[in-house]
């Protein structure tokens, strides 16, 4: 390195490491032991030294503070760039590590209920032929005005005769680069509205919230990680917005229906595709019953948005037919034969609710079939289990009742099946009985069943027992809508010990977890739906297949999940199933190892297996190999909570 480069190097070092310590002492954000960094356990920063994260202030914080269209139409926005404790950047990573690119969109909403109309578009050529498309800019003029302030103004003039009564919107995404202090790339994005004229905002787009995305999708960052929000996806994807290639919609009530429904999608089940993008997503399928709307299109009690009913009450071709894309609106195929030319009739028939489950109305026509208030529902309760004792056969005392509380005769069920493992240390096998024909007091409800298998003579510890069930009922007899559903109740469960205190098994996932992305858990016909009702059959010892292969709980749920299944959300936030940092090591004591005739280890030991389920590589197996020895797995020695390869800090981003 010449000598002149160097000492430029040395000096400017200084120099920012003086300007830094200067705001940080000013600001009085200096990390320390009663100051904690703001940060997740997700985030590579929050593993950081405390030096570095004093120097560095990882993390990007957008926020537009004002906007501002002149006479000529040219368009100023100033915008604040800080860390998360609001301290101000350095946009050119000079006084503060790490440069900041940021990019901006603008466009108007033309009146209520109407989606963003870009001001900003571009040109594409493709097999579609020449489109034009909403975009953004990032080569206008930037004017610094404080410490992490920043006007910018638009080389895109806003055009004469604009509608100044309009909401109007504004967004800035972008990035921080700081992965050579292995910290990452960190992303933002941010959005102003307002109305030209000076009036409050009283038009808005706001049909669904980005938490509402993160329940699936983890932490939203589309086209290279900077777009965020909900927010900011609305002023691209509008319907002036085909895709240069497939010259399909690109709007987000069309795009977003499609890419969700995907497998499912009419066109696709009669043997199209659908490519948007150079992306085909004709294998995605939605992790949630399809009907199920408002998995997405939350409640405005639970997420928020402002419109967050539009689903339901704006019925429209757009929206509509993305999902039913076998419908032509023009002639009236598979539309009951009659054509809609426009969107003002929709709601004449398809009202927001109508009188019964499944009818047309939209509400009617999504009912989600376990959530029917046609179904008298079934609901279990375990109340006790006797006889829990080496060699004994358990009794359980059950109880079963409709929604209402009231006693359900068992005569009337379908399926009923009662199990039994243990001990819950970890399970080694189960016991599955049906118990159809179980007795007890006649209008009660209560009932009692005493397995024909016997616990081991040698059984200890606590020992699981559930129930599963359902009645196959039929509605709207005798109509069109008539159907058939298999109404079952949600799985209970009971622990009782052979001896000592009752310990339930560990809890690695919760249904409530599942139920963010998967809306109501309804594997083998509804049956299981709840997490630890999965532990009965998914034991370290079951194998099934041709050829064999482990169905061990952790083996199957993160095989399917890292697969081409198409996973929506994170791979590397394990949190974002796990609970109560279940994914940390080490694990507890006693595990068993899990029967895996595929795997290179067979058995494989508790830690790996669970780790290699998804790190499936020739490599990572040599490496839990050469790291496991009579005495055991030494995975926690650098893969422990507080090592230097925590699974935490190796899975941050």
């Amino acid at each position: 390195m010449p000598q002149g480069e160097g000492l430029m190097r040395i000096r400017r070092a200084g120099m920012l490491t003086i300007s830094t310590l200067a705001v940080l002492i000013a600001a009085g954000v200096l990390l320390s032991a009663d100051n904690p960094p703001p940060f997740s356990p997700a985030d590579k920063a929050f593993y950081a030294d405390e030096a570095t994260v004093n120097f560095v202030r990882p993390g990007l914080v957008f926020t537009i503070t004002k906007a501002e269209i002149a006479a000529d139409g040219t368009l100023n926005v100033w915008v604040k760039m800080t860390d998360p404790r609001g301290v101000g950047l350095d946009r050119m990573g000079v006084e503060t590590p790490g440069p900041i690119s940021a990019s901006f969109l603008v466009g108007y909403i033309p009146g209520p209920d109407k989606p963003y109309v870009s001001y900003i578009t571009r040109t594409r050529t493709g097999a579609a032929g020449t489109v034009t498309q909403a975009t953004g800019e990032n080569t206008g003029t930037w004017t610094k005005v404080g410490d992490g302030e920043y006007r910018y103004t638009f080389v895109n003039k806003i055009p004469a005769g604009y509608d100044r009564t309009a909401t109007h919107t504004v967004a800035i995404y972008g990035s921080r680069n700081l992965t050579e202090f292995d910290l990452g790339t960190n992303y933002d994005d941010a959005v102003y509205h307002w109305v030209p004229d000076g009036s409050p905002v009283k038009v808005v787009r706001d049909i669904v919230r980005t938490q509402s995305c993160n329940k699936c999708h983890s932490d939203l960052g589309f086209h290279g990680g900077a777009r965020k929000s909900m927010e900011v996806c609305n002023l691209c994807h509008t319907p002036q917005t085909p895709s240069r290639n497939e010259g399909v919609s690109t709007s987000m009530q069309v795009m977003i229906h499609k890419i969700h429904y995907g497998a499912n999608l009419p066109s696709v089940r009669a043997g199209g595709k659908y490519i948007v993008g150079g992306r085909d997503y004709s294998a995605v399928v939605f992790p949630a019953p399809a009907m199920a709307c408002k998995s997405c299109h939350e409640e405005q009690k639970a997420a928020g948005a402002a419109q967050a009913d539009h689903w339901m009450t704006k019925p429209n071709r757009e929206a509509c037919g993305a999902c039913h894309d076998n419908v032509n609106f023009e002639t009236g195929q598979n539309h009951a034969g009659i054509p809609q030319l426009s969107d003002n009739l929709c709601g004449t028939c398809h009202q927001p609710k109508g009188e019964i489950d499944f009818d047309i109305s939209v509400a009617g026509a999504h009912t989600v079939p376990i959530e029917s208030s046609l179904l008298d529902g079934i609901r279990f309760k375990i109340n006790a289990v006797a006889d829990v004792a080496p060699g004994r056969s358990p009794t359980v005392d059950f109880s079963i009742t409709d929604k209402r509380g009231k006693p359900v005769d068992i005569r009337t069920l379908t399926s009923l099946r009662i199990y039994m493992a243990g001990p819950t240390a970890d399970i080694p096998s189960y016991v599955r009985e049906t118990a159809l024909t179980a007795q007890g007091p006649e209008g009660t409800g209560r009932y009692f069943w005493t397995f024909a298998a016997k616990l081991p003579a040698d059984a200890s510890g606590t020992w699981q027992f559930g129930i599963e069930g359902y009645r196959t009922t039929t509605v709207l007899e005798g109509t069109l809508k008539q159907r058939t559903i298999r109404d079952y109740g949600p799985n209970a469960m009971f622990y009782a010990s052979v001896g000592g205190p009752v310990e339930p098994r560990r809890t690695v996932v919760t249904t409530e977890k599942c139920n963010q992305c998967h809306y109501v858990l309804e594997f083998h016909g509804g049956n299981r739906n709840d997490a630890q009702m999965c532990t009965f059959c998914h034991h370290p010892n079951l194998t099934a297949g041709t050829p064999a292969r482990s169905w061990n709980y952790s083996t199957m749920i993160h095989e399917i999940h890292s697969a081409e299944i198409g996973y929506p959300g994170i791979l590397s936030n394990c949190s974002q199933c796990h609970t109560g940092n279940s994914q940390m090591l080490p694990l507890r004591q006693g595990l068993l190892p899990t029967r895996n005739p595929q795997a290179p280890i067979n058995p494989t030991p508790p830690a790996t297996n669970a780790c290699l389920s998804c790190h499936n590589t020739p490599q990572a197996w040599s490496h839990a190999a050469a790291n496991t020895t009579a005495l055991g797995e030494s995975c926690s020695v650098c893969h422990g909570t507080n090592s230097t390869y925590s699974v935490g800090k190796v899975h941050a981003r």
